[in-house]
């Protein structure tokens, strides 16, 4: 079966660095699009960042833009997102994603990792 496996969470000062990671299974990981989403407490899920099966295609939220990278490696069924310049308003839990947008083709989602980062 689909399995999304998140890691990295955790907590960071404002200005700092996080990488997240999801260990993907169950699924031909290299054929299918992926994508990150969060949700910050008392808020809805905010779809942070997709990735195309090619890595060729990606969206950013504006919230994240020049600060977050998604990136995939296919031979390790992972998917990644380097989170740089790190403000409070990121704090979150954080999903991966089977699909490219969860309001579209997301079908699996991972349970997620949380990310801290105090005011």
């Amino acid at each position: 079966q689909v399995q999304l496996v998140e890691s990295g969470g955790g907590s960071a000062q404002p200005g700092g660095s996080l990488r997240l990671s999801c260990a993907a299974s169950g699924f031909t990981f290299s054929t299918h699009a992926m994508s990150w989403a969060r949700q910050a407490p008392g808020k809805g899920l905010e779809w942070v960042s997709g990735i195309y099966n090619g890595s060729s295609d990606t969206y950013y939220a504006d919230s994240v833009k020049g600060r977050f990278t998604i990136s995939r490696d296919n031979a390790k069924n992972t998917l990644y997102l380097q989170m740089n310049s790190l403000k409070p308003e990121d704090t979150a839990l954080y999903y991966c994603a089977k699909g490219y947008n969860p309001y579209v083709d997301v079908d699996y989602w991972g349970k997620g990792t949380l990310v801290t980062v105090p005011s």
